[in-house]
């Protein structure tokens, strides 16, 4: 983005400096749509996207779909490398407590078939029991991703 209410770069801050060009514009790092009557939507980080196979999967679609399942509380959808796809996406999830011991990964993904196409379906559902955060709350993506790096072996 760029327009002269945006920062042209970080206070006292050189280590984010990339994000700003010397044509004025700001790298925000997020994917968006426009619409024809100028409506611009948010649609996921570009650090958040899933490559498999050479398409793009949008994390933040496959996390609001989860998290409107009856049984669900938190969701996150990762990337996780794959031998012939690149990547390929894994739900972290965190069952709502009166479902804990009652939901299983297949019902989660059949929840999602009719919303999405087959190959954006994740590979594999874990279930952990808190979501971690980062200091301002948001779900931090980088523990998941590197806790299950090698794929959904280190469930908990």
């Amino acid at each position: 983005m760029r327009g002269p209410w945006i920062a042209g770069s970080y206070y006292h801050d050189t280590s984010l400096s990339g994000a700003f060009t010397s044509d004025g514009w700001f790298r925000t790092g997020d994917v968006v749509t426009i619409d024809p009557e100028g409506y611009m939507e948010i649609t996921d980080r570009t650090k958040d996207l899933v490559k498999s196979g050479g398409e793009w999967i949008s994390s933040v679609a496959l996390e609001s779909a989860l998290m409107g399942h009856p049984k669900v509380f938190e969701a996150a959808v990762i990337a996780v490398p794959h031998e012939k796809w690149q990547e390929r996406p894994v739900a972290c999830v965190v069952p709502k407590a009166e479902h804990a011991n009652n939901i299983m990964k297949e019902e989660l993904v059949e929840f999602l078939r009719p919303k999405f196409p087959k190959f954006w379906l994740p590979d594999d559902v874990v279930f952990i029991n808190e979501m971690p955060k980062t200091s301002v709350g948001k779900f931090d993506k980088r523990a998941l991703r590197e806790r299950f790096r090698e794929g959904a072996s280190r469930q908990s």
